[in-house]
């Protein structure tokens, strides 16, 4: 398995879409039951490539991922060549922007000297998906990219 299993809400989501995938392996409603009663190892084997499958389109569509961390908010716009990043440092203890009110206090102080933006280049390895992945796995989200441009923006 190259990303992690879909957890069982994501499997319920996907209740069609999983349904598609078992019909063009030709497996049948009954097929499945008795594979998950009888061959269960077999049936695991199934739920981890639709898994795989599904992460892959996923992480193919993905052009904004973000993180925030209490002093320290990550957008990153996902290029073809590379990932673009900015950062932005919030250099008071202070102040935790995962909180509302933190946030709140950084929309507010965006020129402060407290405020620190970073902009950087990071190359991908041989596989980009799974770079955006493992990002993903570290608390990264997909996003539409809202806040990416409005600091890119606010900054450049």
């Amino acid at each position: 398995m190259k990303y992690s299993r879909l957890t069982k809400e994501q499997f319920e989501e996907l209740h069609q879409e999983f349904i598609n995938f078992l019909a063009t392996q030709s497996i049948t409603h009954d097929e499945w039951s008795n594979l998950k009663t009888n061959k269960p190892e077999l049936a695991e084997m199934e739920l981890d490539v639709f898994s795989d499958l599904i992460w892959e389109g996923a992480l193919n569509k993905a052009e904004y991922l973000e993180h925030f961390a209490p002093q320290h908010m990550y957008l990153f716009h996902l290029d073809e060549a590379n990932m673009h990043a900015i950062v932005v440092n919030v250099k008071n203890g202070d102040i935790d922007i995962t909180t509302k009110d933190g946030y709140n206090w950084l929309r507010e102080n965006l020129m402060d000297d407290r405020v620190e933006f970073l902009q950087a280049d990071k190359e991908y390895t041989e596989d980009k998906n799974l770079d955006k992945f493992k990002m993903i796995e570290q608390g990264a989200v997909i996003t539409k990219g809202d806040l990416y441009h409005y600091f890119y923006k606010l900054i450049n």
